[in-house]
């Protein structure tokens, strides 16, 4: 399938993980990709993967300015956008009386602001007919301990699907969100999961195993192709079962 030859997408966070897997399924399907990150070697290094036609753009997620500083890349590129997965993030988990406000504000800020400013700033290079997909998490659905700030963040990540929803519905573009739950990414190896605590994890999950970045991204890419488009503010779980049965 080409769904999307001739068109342009941008991944934030796409230099790794659950974000480089889904910035390569786009461009096997046709797509020019446009990734971001904060890491200049991860970055060149996932930007040969994806093609000549590939841009990738150091930018600081989680910032109002650094928002302004990638759409005025895109528009001095001449970039118009076609879907955006807005992916890059950060999960940091603490017991609520260890929660200090410093963990707050950097959660707050990637996970919330920086998307938030992003969406904003990008507003006038999206094309009739564009999608934005939003990359939230279960944890909004859980009482996890020790996840109170994450969790908090992504449900104002699900709360966004909807509003900016009918914000931009007039523009011709819509607003989803995934929700994925536990997915074998590096991730895991930097919050330090033992193979005790992802056992206990798999325990919880129906389908007995973790979900790959694989069956994140093709979710990503049916939500951001004309296939879904009578799909609207709406938020798509992908967890194996875990918090439906």
């Amino acid at each position: 399938m080409n769904r999307f030859e001739g068109k342009t997408v941008l991944v934030t966070g796409g230099n790794s993980g659950m974000g480089l897997v889904t910035a390569q399924a786009f461009a096997a399907e046709g797509a020019r990709v446009i990734i971001t990150g904060r890491d200049e070697a991860s970055l060149a290094a996932a930007a040969r993967t994806l093609g000549e036609s590939a841009l990738a753009i150091r930018n600081d997620a989680g910032s109002a300015a650094g928002a302004r500083e990638l759409a005025q890349r895109l528009t001095n590129e001449d970039v118009r956008l076609d879907a955006v997965f807005i992916n890059a993030g950060i999960a940091k988990f603490a017991a609520f009386a260890d929660v200090a406000e410093s963990m707050w504000d950097e959660s707050f800020d990637i996970n919330v602001k920086g998307p938030y400013f992003q969406i904003q700033a990008l507003t006038p290079l999206f094309n009739k007919g564009a999608s934005i997909v939003l990359n939230a998490s279960i944890n909004a659905h859980i009482g996890m301990p020790s996840s109170s700030v994450y969790a908090a963040s992504k449900a104002a990540l699900i709360s966004l699907a909807k509003t900016l929803s009918a914000e931009l519905l007039p523009r011709g573009v819509r607003v989803n969100v995934v929700s994925p739950g536990p997915v074998t990414t590096p991730l895991h190896t930097k919050l330090g999961f033992d193979d005790d605590t992802k056992e206990q994890i798999r325990n919880q999950i129906p389908l007995g195993r973790f979900g790959n970045s694989s069956e994140i991204a093709s979710t990503v890419l049916h939500l951001a192709s004309a296939e879904s488009g009578f799909i609207v503010g709406t938020e798509i779980v992908i967890d194996g079962g875990m918090i439906q049965l």
